[in-house]
């Protein structure tokens, strides 16, 4: 009867380390669902801030195309205030031609003058 009085023994050790067992893993799942349920908190925080940047990003891209707009219109208009004023300078540079060419003839005729009169 020994035999089977060790074997209870044993058995019932077994069976209370089984729910010793059984106990801390229950533990350790609690404790690892709060770990997990705080590690998922902090990720959908990361989550709303990733989001906020995106959107920041966004408004700043469509104000540099806004930018990139205005600023191309505006080199548009320079360019055709440069080509206005090489035209005026073009026409300037003809009249001071034509002038020049004027005062000339004037300067010979009255040269002219002035040897028949003399």
């Amino acid at each position: 009867m020994e035999n089977d009085d060790l074997t209870v023994r044993v058995l019932i050790e077994i069976r209370d380390g089984i729910g010793q067992t059984n106990e801390r893993l229950d533990q350790m799942g609690d404790d690892l669902n709060e770990r997990i349920d705080g590690t998922n908190q902090r990720i959908a925080g990361t989550n709303e801030r990733i989001d906020g940047t995106n959107e920041r990003i966004a408004g700043t891209n469509q104000r540099l195309t806004e930018m990139e707009i205005r600023l191309a219109t505006e080199v548009t208009a320079v360019a055709g205030h440069v080509q206005d004023l090489v035209r005026a300078g073009r026409h300037r540079r003809a009249e001071r031609t034509e002038l020049r060419e004027r005062v000339e003839r004037v300067e010979r005729d009255i040269e002219l003058l002035k040897k028949g009169v003399g």
